[in-house]
């Protein structure tokens, strides 16, 4: 099983990052080191030190030990778009060598390293490479982020489908109660209980603000935790 988990989601805006978080909380309360990574954001403020992404900060100030950032975000694009569409813009080509160099980096620093995507899937990194290139190549397994509303029975099914069909092996799946209106919300996780071909590895609820410890608690791990998360040496 991987020391690395690829966090991806049944659309964009559906809450990898809480999720990646909690697993990177729930992964460090179990007493290893982790250490969360995003190897592309789009949608980057320009600072005193570079550009930064909201989402790559969370990932590291939840980890342990806290990689620089250059390591856990190799590639921070300022338009808040598409990454082909953001990089273009920017003058940057993207390439999978040095997101491979950086995670490379970050596994000799830890037991295990929580990789967020971009948007859904099927949301390619750039023009000639997708996602699932990345996945494979780093040998991680695949953690899906369900959005809870209307709809997301199919796109997490279709998900599901297309991360089997890219030779990559879906570990679990979170769902996030994103609309708090959705009163069928109970009722939809059984569903996907029974649909998808992997264990709920939790339900994160719905609590914008909650400190980033808290989240810990809102995933079940010690399932899908790999026997060889030790260290090396």
């Amino acid at each position: 099983m991987s020391r690395s988990w690829f966090v991806t989601g049944t659309d964009t805006g559906i809450g990898k990052t809480v999720a990646a978080v909690a697993l990177l909380q729930a992964l460090r309360a179990t007493g290893l080191l982790a250490i969360g990574m995003k190897p592309l954001a789009s949608g980057c403020e320009h600072t005193a030190d570079g550009w930064r992404n909201d989402d790559a900060l969370a990932l590291i100030a939840a980890s342990d030990p806290m990689p620089r950032y250059d390591d856990a975000n190799p590639f921070a694009l300022p338009a808040a778009t598409a990454p082909q569409l953001a990089a273009r813009e920017a003058g940057v080509a993207v390439a999978l060598a040095p997101m491979l160099s950086a995670h490379a980096r970050l596994t000799a620093q830890a037991d295990m390293v929580i990789v967020e995507g971009v948007g859904g899937w099927a949301a390619p990194l750039a023009d000639t490479l997708e996602q699932a290139e990345l996945v494979r190549a780093i040998a991680a397994d695949v953690v899906l982020v369900v959005g809870l509303r209307l709809g997301c029975l199919s796109h997490a099914r279709l998900t599901a489908r297309a991360i089997a069909a890219d030779g990559c092996r879906l570990l679990g799946w979170v769902g996030n109660r994103v609309d708090p209106s959705f009163d069928r919300a109970d009722a939809y996780v059984d569903l996907l209980r029974a649909a998808l071909p992997a264990p709920c590895l939790g339900i994160v609820a719905h609590a914008p603000g909650v400190p980033a410890h808290v989240l810990a608690r809102f995933v079940e791990i010690e399932s899908v935790l790999p026997p060889c998360a030790q260290r090396d040496g």
